[in-house]
Formats: C-alpha cells, structure tokens, sequence
C-alpha cells in the first residue's frame, strides 16, 4: 500500500526529499506525473488503469501538510529496505494508507513503470 501523510505533520519537509519517486510535496502544492519519473507524452496508463496526462499539473491533495501522491508512491519497493518518509519523520505521521492497499509485486512494478 501507499504511504499517507497524517495530519500530525510539523510541516519539517524531512521527508520531501528522501522519497525516490518525487511522490512527497508541500501542501497546497501542485505536482505533475512527470517529476522525478521517467514519465513523458501527453497520455500514459498508470498501472491501475487510470489514463493521465504527466504533464498536466495536479490539485494539491492537502493545503495543510505535506503529502503523498498515492499513484507515484512505491513505499520505496526497488530503491530502499523501507518507505524513507517514514524513516526520517520525527513525529512518525508517514503510516501505511489503508486507501491504497498493493502487494509487493505490484509496488515493484510501479517502480519500474515510473523509471523505466
């Protein structure tokens, strides 16, 4: 499953930059497929189905904290042991999302779909 960003967050942004997929932003931020992926054109089908554009940015998903998009989210599968978001956050608020649950096989390939 994904990682989700609690509301406990301090806003420190120790997380924003561990995370290999550029999956982490700042609330109220806007975000593309395209950033810190391997992503391009104007239409991809991400691997649960859903047809986007990478280019087009994204609504924020939170205007408070920082935050995780779920789709561009592998708990860190193919780059480290464990989701890094959670490894350095001091308040331990970067906790597995029962909204977004994936095996392990399919986190890997989401990886690879990401960075291929």
């Amino acid at each position: 499953m994904a990682i989700i960003i609690t509301d406990e967050c301090i806003n420190c942004g120790a997380c924003e930059p561990e995370c290999p997929n550029t999956a982490i932003y700042e609330g109220a931020e806007s975000w593309t497929y395209t950033q810190g992926t391997n992503l391009t054109g104007n239409q991809v089908t991400l691997p649960n189905g859903e047809v986007v554009n990478p280019l087009a940015e994204q609504e924020p998903i939170s205007d408070e904290v920082y935050f995780i998009a779920p789709n561009k989210c592998t708990e860190c599968m193919g780059f480290h042991e464990e989701p890094q978001c959670a490894a350095v956050c001091p308040v331990d608020c970067c906790v597995p999302d029962d909204d977004h649950e994936e095996t392990e096989e399919e986190l890997l390939a989401k990886q690879a779909f990401l960075h291929q």
